[in-house]
Formats: structure tokens, sequence, C-alpha cells
């Protein structure tokens, strides 16, 4: 029997519980779905799901027919970028070996899309060429309506044109990562772009960790907002003491962290050792894990 894949969709809805309840019933009805995570500031949902290829492309074709019926972009505020209703679709091999089956399945979710759903897909990741979502969102939908009109690049699947209302679809596959934000106390929106600046790959900080500063008005703090695709390269624990010794620098105080979705047991493991004390704690030494043979 082969191992299921993850699907974490990012869908551009986090206010209306009703919409956010429907797209969850239309991804339950072909896939397991496992965690449903919203946040208002960002207004999005992250879901996770899986299954095998068949049901978790039948589950993603099904949530996102539901958000392009009921979401309308022209009326989204939020402070997480995007550029379509359901903004960036991956699927993950949990097991590194079943990439090529992961790869596979993204190709069909992305041809469906644009050819169901009349979407504008774009390919990220393994099947894209290393491109990741940021590539694409850089400037919203009007930037990169502007940059397909001018011949910079094209959508691989669906129409040429963004749906005024839906926007497109950011598909491939990926190795498992890490959505994990830390929030910092009093809405200082400069101080988390500072930190966000130094622990975040691109500027010298933490290899594989892609981060932003943003604000969350609701809660009247500051959120340094984090994707740490290579956790073993970058672990949680040694980031978040970065940012606690970046925000003291800046006399602001952690909040507290929240994380998106699900992680890897293995970093969990990580941080949990580093944290105890405990020489060569890792993922082998988890009963549950032993028990299922992983």
């Amino acid at each position: 029997m082969a191992f299921p894949l993850e699907a974490v969709p990012n869908f551009s809805e986090g206010r209306d519980a009703a919409v956010v309840k429907a797209i969850g019933r239309a991804l339950a009805e072909c896939a397991e779905l496992l965690d449903v995570h919203t946040d208002v500031d960002h207004n999005r949902t992250v879901y996770t799901l899986v299954g095998d290829a068949r049901q978790l492309v039948d589950a993603l074709v099904a949530g996102v027919a539901v958000a392009r019926e009921r979401v309308d972009l022209r009326g989204h505020a939020g402070v997480h970028p995007r550029i379509g209703v359901a903004d960036v679709v991956p699927i993950v091999p949990v097991r590194p070996a079943d990439m090529d089956r992961a790869k596979a399945a993204s190709l069909e979710l992305a041809r469906r899309l644009g050819d169901e759903l009349s979407l504008p897909v774009f390919l990220y990741g393994e099947v894209g060429g290393g491109r990741g979502p940021a590539f694409f969102r850089r400037g919203g939908p009007e930037e990169l309506q502007r940059r397909i009109d001018a011949g910079e690049l094209r959508p691989d699947f669906g129409p040429q044109r963004l749906d005024p209302a839906a926007g497109g679809a950011i598909v491939g596959a990926r190795r498992p990562l890490i959505a994990f934000n830390v929030n910092l106390a009093g809405g200082n929106i400069d101080a988390a772009r500072e930190i966000a600046a130094a622990v975040r790959e691109r500027d010298g900080g933490f290899p594989g960790v892609r981060a932003l500063g943003l604000a969350l008005p609701s809660a009247g703090q500051s959120q340094v907002s984090m994707n740490v695709e290579d956790w073993e390269a970058a672990a949680l624990h040694d980031i978040v003491a970065a940012i606690e010794r970046e925000a003291a620098a800046r006399g602001v105080e952690v909040a507290g962290a929240e994380l998106v979705g699900l992680m890897p047991a293995g970093a969990a493991a990580a941080a949990a050792g580093a944290m105890l004390g405990i020489d060569g704690f890792d993922a082998s030494r988890l009963l549950e894990l032993r028990l299922l043979g992983e």
C-alpha cells in the first residue's frame, strides 16, 4: 500500500466562517482533512489534508471550485501577499522517496485547475524550476498581470489573463516545510521587519528561512511570519532564540509563537532534545514513530 501524500492549500479567506467551512467540506469529501488554521489578519486559511494522488487532486479541485465561486479578491484585504483565491497549492511527499508521485500529482492538479476552472496556473518548487511563491506574488495580482502582458512570464496552464475575482493559482510539489510565526507585543511593525530580515536566508540569516514582518491589527501585535524550508539546517529553537535576541535589542517583547498546520516529528524532537539537554535525541527516540516503522 502506497504511503499517503500531503497537501497544504492556502486559501485567501480567513474572516467568513461559512466560506472557510464550505471549502473544508469540499476538501474533506475526497481526502482526509487533518487541520484547519485560520487567521483574520492574514485573511487566509491553511488546510492540511492527506490521501493518495487521485484523492488529493479531486479534493483540491473541489476546494478551489468553492473558493472560486465564493471569494472575490476585489474586496479582499489582508496582510499576507497573494495572487489568487487559492493562492498556493503544494503537494508534499511525507517521505523523500515519494517526490516523483507528488510531482506527478501536482502537474495533474495544475492541468485540471486550468482546464476545468479556467484559472491561470503557475508552477513552482520541484515542477517549477525551483521558483518559490514569492516570485509570482511580488507586486500583487496587478503586477503579475503586467509581467504576463510584457512577456516576462506566462501561466503554465489555463488562460493568459488572471480572473478579476479569483486571480490565479500557484501549484507545485515541495519538501515538507514548517510554517511558523513569532508574535511581538506592541505592534511595532518596523521591529518585525528588521527581525525578519535578520533571520531570513536572503539577508544573511538562517538557511532555508523565508520571513516577513507583518502587522496584526486585531491583536495589537506585529509578527515575524516564516516558512522554514529546511528544518534540519535551521532548527526552530535556534531561530526562536535569535528572534528573542533581536527583539530584546530593540526593546520589544516576544508575545508567543504559532504553528500553521502540522510539522515533521523530527523538528519537534530536535527542539525537545535541545531544550531538555538530551544528547543525540532525534525522531528515532520517539516511541510512536518507532512503532510505525518510521
